[in-house]
């Protein structure tokens, strides 16, 4: 009898002992799926998980770029598939501006097949921040970060183009004060690695437009308050001196064309269309008149006045 009991303790402990293990491996082995779907357990705990917007291009172009998500994405296909720009998108706002945040600042990036490039400070809390360009040559598989200026102001008027593969230049103003402000421009000949500064223009009205037309010949057109006549340095130099522009504007149209802007080349010689200003209110204010140089960009001559359809 007493065998029997004992072989009776002797099989409850075996099974007690059995069961204990597959229960303790069973809990184990099922923690793992329980937590596979996160969004239905945090939806039951009444937490709410951060959702991502479907990107859109801004332009609806084939190579375009969203700011969707608070992060800069590029896409080379009409976003059927997208690239992380590694940079934080307040940079690209910083500075004086106060325009639409949801895209990119005019003049401010380059985005085409062979050539992604975006302007930006490096530290938005310093008030003399280096500026730095980061570029990529490879539909954004690599970047790469150019120095512009080791050190500017904050910035107000920025711009950015190239030329060809090798030969691009920035322009930027900052620092400003009421209605004076710092500006230079910067070259590269090198595809955007390096930089250099041409020479500081003799001036510190605020800059409205500038730009090269060739690796010498650039221009930098000043006057955004209350502009009574054009006011344009040019260099031929590649910025190694500037000198001031002769517009030669007919006595009707004086204190009318005030404000120049694009310098482009036309076969032998340099075109721009002169606005009107701010408060220009000639013919409804939208008409512009055309000016050619023939020596270069130093003196211009009126040619016809333009309708706002001719200037698009």
């Amino acid at each position: 009898m007493k065998n029997l009991i004992l072989a009776i303790c002797v099989s409850m402990t075996v099974m007690l002992l059995i069961g204990t293990f597959l229960y303790e491996n069973h809990e184990s082995l099922s923690l793992p799926y329980e937590n596979i779907d996160s969004d239905h357990s945090n939806e039951a705990e009444g937490i709410d998980e951060p959702k991502t917007e479907t990107l859109q291009p801004v332009n609806n172009d084939m190579i375009d770029y969203t700011l969707q998500n608070n992060k800069l994405t590029i896409t080379y296909n009409n976003g059927q598939d997208w690239v992380k720009v590694p940079l934080d998108i307040e940079l690209l706002f910083s500075g004086e501006y106060s325009g639409n945040k949801e895209q990119l600042i005019d003049g401010s990036y380059i985005l085409t097949e062979d050539f992604a490039a975006f302007l930006y400070p490096e530290d938005l809390g310093s008030n003399s921040p280096r500026i730095i360009l980061k570029y990529s040559h490879d539909q954004g598989e690599t970047w790469n970060d150019g120095i512009v200026a080791d050190v500017f102001p904050q910035m107000r008027f920025r711009k950015i183009d190239f030329l060809n593969d090798k030969f691009g230049y920035v322009i930027l103003s900052g620092g400003r004060t009421m209605s004076e402000e710092y500006s230079l421009a910067f070259l590269t000949n090198d595809g955007g690695e390096t930089w250099t500064s041409t020479t500081e223009p003799p001036t510190t009205r605020l800059i409205a437009y500038g730009g090269f037309v060739d690796e010498s010949t650039g221009f930098l057109s000043y006057g955004t308050i209350n502009p009574e006549e054009p006011d344009v340095f040019v260099t031929q130099d590649g910025g190694e001196t500037w000198e001031q522009a002769v517009f030669r504007v007919p006595e009707e149209y004086e204190q009318v064309f005030v404000q120049a802007e694009e310098l482009v080349k036309e076969d032998d010689y340099l075109s721009v269309f002169v606005n009107q200003g701010p408060n220009g209110d000639y013919a409804g204010g939208l008409v512009k008149g055309k000016f050619i140089s023939e020596d270069n960009g130093l003196t211009w001559d009126f040619q016809r006045e333009v309708k706002p359809d001719e200037t698009e």
